[in-house]
């Protein structure tokens, strides 16, 4: 379906439904004048993630009493470009009426003023009818990001099940799952299956296909929202235990296996960053594999886990069984801190103090986002424990993006941040081979490692919005960040996996007055 319907011709200025304008098949151009259309840069949508052309017809008329569509008049639109504000935009209308700019369509209210309501059309889904909706819509460009926050999510292939049997069975697992047992041998015969990989027989992987039948029948039990909140959850939890297991244990390179994870300690001490810098183990990821799946998106705000069924914009019309998602393949270097060093920063009265006032913004917050519904409010992670790693992670990433050559934003970080937990994987994965190049690798090396740490630290102790950076109360969206602002701690949106949130400078330096100590300035 062709989105925006609202057109433009750049030379006679009419502005109007594409169908109008009676273009050839398979062009967009103006009849009269043979110059290419232009869509309209303006749309409405709302929290919900219906989206519709903005009613210029309507922006325009405000104030007349004519009936919506019977002036007869042909709307115009005209950007004259003296400035790139809204005012050089400006609709007109034949009618007679008063020539009107855009500005002020963005104003949370003008859409309201207008007695406009949103409809419900879902117009990027085939003959979706549309629903009904009480959300006030607002003023978008099309283009702008608040159009399309896509709600992702990753997990890293680790080991038992990136290789072994596992890695055997996963590219036949869809033609085996339904077959018998007998069925199953004769495949593994016929296609001599386990011909190099002797030390497996066809009873391994009668096996692994029970097991991942039994997965797939857990996870596909109908379930109400609550649960499946809960279940999201769950499984997020221990699918971060499960990667924070594997990368905290060697996983050397084998000559007999494809592996997708290998993850060595370095091979020099690691006695300088320990003891300087509070860290308990280095080690670094040679190979790993990501795989990011795009369940749904939002519009207008960015996803929160406290987010209603309702915001939850479908990517199908029908209930999907398979979601659209892509793998990477990279490196990184995976950081664990002293767990009695931490346990002592972090019962800080000081540092609590400031985690707090963070957690109360975001509980708050959480709270608004999930309105009325049923669905329990997932608390807040936003620890001093989760500060800092999360901290640290950023200034890790803008330092390598300057020593390693990787631009920040071909960098992410996952974090590791629990009772059990306190670690951070800084990695670059891309879709070729170009992502495990050694680059980021080479910047674990103990050595390198402890001159990076020093640099971002002193880097990271000043900051050239300092004193007002240091000294806010609250500062970023939301007020959930404290000590953190473009200057000093927040990266491109693709590095970071919680939106430039809960981050406090203050917990990797400490405050100047030394009230709040920095977990390295111990």
């Amino acid at each position: 379906m062709r989105f925006p319907e609202m057109y433009s011709c750049p030379h006679c200025h009419q502005l109007m439904p594409f169908r109008k304008f009676n273009s050839p098949t398979g062009r967009a151009e103006c009849s009269k004048c043979q110059e290419s259309l232009v869509p309209s840069r303006f749309v409405i949508a709302c929290t919900h993630g219906h989206l519709e052309d903005f009613p210029y017809w309507k922006w325009v008329h405000r104030g007349n009493r004519t009936v919506s569509g019977s002036c007869g008049g042909q709307l115009s639109f005209q950007a004259d470009g003296s400035t790139a504000s809204l005012r050089a935009v400006l609709i007109s209308c034949t009618c007679g009426v008063e020539k009107v700019s855009m500005e002020g369509s963005f104003r949370r209210q003008a859409l309201r003023d207008l007695g406009i309501r949103c409809s419900g059309r879902r117009p990027w889904l085939k003959d979706a009818p549309a629903e009904s909706c009480h959300e006030q819509p607002r003023t978008l460009q099309r283009g702008s990001s608040s159009a399309w926050f896509p709600v992702m999510h990753s997990a890293l292939s680790i080991p038992p099940y990136s290789q072994g049997i596992a890695r055997i069975v996963a590219p036949f697992y869809d033609g085996l799952k339904a077959e018998d047992p007998a069925s199953i041998k004769t495949f593994v015969r016929v296609m001599k299956l386990l011909l190099h990989h002797p030390k497996y027989t066809a009873d391994d992987v009668m096996a692994e296909v029970d097991r991942r039948r039994s997965a797939e029948i857990a996870a596909g039990k109908p379930v109400d929202d609550t649960e499946a909140a809960k279940r999201v959850g769950d499984y997020r939890r221990k699918l971060y235990e499960g990667e924070y297991r594997s990368l905290s244990t060697p996983h050397p390179e084998e000559a007999e296996e494809e592996q997708e994870f290998v993850c060595e300690p370095p091979t020099a001490p690691i006695d300088n960053v320990r003891s300087s810098h509070g860290l308990t183990q280095v080690m670094l990821v040679k190979r790993l594999r990501e795989v990011r799946a795009l369940q749904s998106f939002r519009r207008v705000e960015e996803p929160s886990p406290a987010d209603s069924p309702l915001r939850h914009a479908a990517i199908s019309a029908t209930q999907p069984s398979w979601l659209p998602a892509f793998e990477v393949s990279g490196e990184g270097v995976f950081l664990r801190l002293a767990p009695e060093r931490l346990r002592a920063w972090e019962e800080h009265p000081e540092q609590v103090s400031r985690a707090t006032r963070i957690r109360d913004n975001h509980e708050r917050l959480l709270s608004a986002r999930a309105g009325e519904s049923d669905n329990p409010i997932p608390p807040s992670p936003a620890t001093p424990r989760f500060l800092l790693l999360h901290a640290l992670a950023h200034i890790l990433i803008n330092e390598w993006s300057l020593d390693g050559g990787y631009p920040a934003a071909s960098l992410r970080e996952r974090l590791y941040s629990d009772e059990d937990m306190a670690g951070v994987l800084i990695y670059t994965a891309t879709s070729d081979s170009a992502g495990s190049l050694g680059g980021v690798i080479a910047q674990g090396e103990p050595d390198r490692l402890a001159g990076t740490l020093q640099a971002a630290l002193r880097r990271a102790s000043w900051c050239s919005n300092d004193p007002l950076c240091m000294e806010s109360e609250t500062s970023g969206a939301d007020s959930l960040n404290i000590a953190a602002c473009h200057a000093c701690l927040l990266l491109p949106e693709t590095s970071c996996e919680n939106n430039n949130i809960l981050l406090d400078r203050a917990a990797l330096v400490g405050t100047p007055d030394g009230r709040a100590p920095g977990f390295f300035t111990l």
